[in-house]
């Protein structure tokens, strides 16, 4: 008992101390963006926030906007949110250094001057990348990741990191270090996880640009929720290299690095600056595609697949109404829309996500809470993980009748032989031949799916990990997926949640819909596919719908 006390005390002074250096970093924002405005009392940082990435980088890279008054606008900026949303976990004050280098250099990168904010689990030289660990505290990176090292030889700030949920397999923001991270457009909302640092810098406009990580929506939910756009590319499209993963291995369900921002022609700004020589040669195993120009700025009309629900999570009013005024909006400007059929979503959730992700009966994600405080937001995986096989199936077997989504899940949930996996991984690359196979004989270009939404309540994503059948679907198949927010929630919607049943009518079913609840004025998002390496096409489909 004793030795436990012991232990407990040096994890929570450990804690204490990652607290004081996190409050320091924002005291250390605050004087260098006091110091500045006092410096330089003329400048206008309002208009410098206003102008969107491109201008931007336009202006940084002529000389018309100096590189300091976009700094240290965007670090005032940044200051304001963190406070408002708690979403900053550290200021990389290396920054500094790197803005006074940047002013000598001859060779002006595409993103030359422009401050982006990290993901916790993305390495930075010196910095601890925790996953909202204890354990991680104190383990600074020895190098950067090599998303980081292009995006310097770009000629880019990265200026700050940004909260995350314990472990990352969740999409909410909260952990014991750090504590929760609220939506910047309602605080009592989640801004989604697991980039949900960045989802809530960029929505509250204190980072222009943010680089995150996706394994079953952690890109494309802080987006949603937050109010922006981002794109989930094909896994290994861009460098993994220095890229913390929440289960390390896994392979089943293909995890990726993108970016975030507040409109379609920055993620296309960030990705023709991210596929260029700089990251063929920093990491050999990403393909040497560069950013295809003609697939973007084509005007060709598209033939466009689309489905209002997966069958699986019943969409809100707000998320089907988003698609069909969408689908309308892109007909009336000469795009054919053809219906797509979905099925087998629920054997996809359980049978290629949950069992693909916790193959061996959980353990390894069991493993990263070893002598940690808190079980974060993933409290029925946790306690599965623990459970005894025999138990297990006697659960599965007792709760089916009743409740077949947790039969489900804890029959996925078991340790599995190495031949199974890989029976497993067969079966996922057929189901994605199947589904290509689909697109194709509807001869398609791309996919238009709903996206969830509006942002749930804080807390809530912990008790809805069913819900992340939209995104996750996506993951498994291993296509680029961006969203795009298209609509508000409006009183009618709210109206119609009254008569949402959900397609289980059980308890997930029941708290999806309180979750949704009381959401009038916040964003909905839809998601727009394309099929694998076809990053340029996806965005060029989000750009259609973003200027609907």
């Amino acid at each position: 008992l004793l030795l436990r006390w012991r232990r407990r005390r040096a994890l929570w002074r450990k804690v204490a101390e990652a607290q004081e250096r996190q409050e320091l970093s924002l005291v250390r924002m605050e004087a260098a963006a006091q110091r500045f405005r006092e410096q330089n009392p003329s400048v206008k940082a309002a208009s410098i926030l206003s102008l969107p990435l491109p201008e931007l980088s336009r202006k940084l890279r002529d000389g018309s906007l100096p590189l300091d008054h976009v700094f240290y606008a965007y670090v005032g900026k940044a200051l304001q949110i963190a406070i408002e949303t708690n979403c900053i976990t550290e200021f990389l004050q290396e920054s500094e250094t790197q803005l006074r280098r940047a002013k000598l250099v001859e060779k002006q990168g595409l993103l030359y001057g422009v401050p982006v904010s990290i993901k916790d689990s993305i390495d930075c030289q010196g910095h601890d990348s925790t996953l909202g660990f204890i354990k991680n505290l104190n383990k600074p990176a020895a190098e950067d990741s090599v998303v980081v090292q292009v995006l310097k030889r770009q000629g880019a700030i990265p200026f700050v990191k940004t909260n995350v949920p314990q472990s990352l397999i969740s999409y909410d923001c909260k952990n014991l270090i750090f504590g929760q991270t609220r939506n910047p457009l309602m605080f009592t909302r989640t801004p989604g996880g697991s980039s949900g640092g960045e989802g809530a810098l960029v929505g509250g406009g204190g980072s222009i640009l943010g680089i995150g990580t996706d394994v079953g929506g952690s890109l494309r939910f802080p987006a949603a929720f937050c109010g922006i756009c981002a794109i989930k590319p094909t896994g290994k499209r861009l460098s993994k290299r220095g890229v913390m993963a929440g289960v390390v291995g896994q392979k089943a369900v293909a995890a990726a690095v993108g970016p975030l921002a507040k409109d379609v022609e920055s993620l296309a700004l960030c990705l023709r600056a991210l596929l260029s020589e700089d990251m063929f040669s920093l990491d050999s195993t990403v393909p040497p595609l560069p950013f295809n120009e003609e697939v973007y700025s084509s005007t060709k009309p598209l033939r466009i697949g689309y489905y209002e629900t997966d069958f699986f999570t019943m969409p809100s009013p707000a998320m089907r109404r988003a698609v069909r005024e969408t689908k309308q909006l892109l007909e009336e400007a000469g795009h054919t829309l053809v219906p797509f059929e979905l099925t087998n979503v629920e054997y996809v959730m359980f049978n290629y996500c949950v069992r693909g992700m916790f193959s061996d009966g959980g353990s390894s994600f069991a493993r990263g809470f070893k002598g940690e405080m808190e079980k974060g937001g993933s409290g029925l995986f946790f306690w599965l993980t623990k459970a005894p096989h025999w138990l297990k199936t006697l659960l599965s077997w007792i709760s089916k009748p009743f409740v077949p989504r947790l039969s489900s899940i804890i029959r996925s949930m078991k340790e599995n032989t190495v031949d199974e996996v890989w029976s497993l991984h067969h079966e996922i690359e057929d189901f994605c031949h199947q589904f290509i196979a689909q697109w194709k004989q509807l001869n398609l270009d791309v996919m238009l799916c709903p996206m969830l939404g509006p942002a749930l309540g804080i807390g809530y994503p912990a008790k809805l990990s069913v819900a992340v059948s939209y995104t996750m679907l996506y993951n498994a198949l291993d296509f680029p997926a961006g969203v795009v927010p298209v609509t508000l929630v409006t009183d009618e919607d709210e109206e119609q949640l009254k008569g949402y049943k959900g397609y289980y009518q059980d308890w997930w079913d029941r708290t999806l819909a309180k979750a949704f609840r009381g959401s009038v004025g916040m964003p909905v998002a839809v998601q727009c596919v394309a099929l694998p390496w076809q990053e340029e096409l996806c965005l060029r489909f989000m750009k259609e719908v973003e200027t609907l």
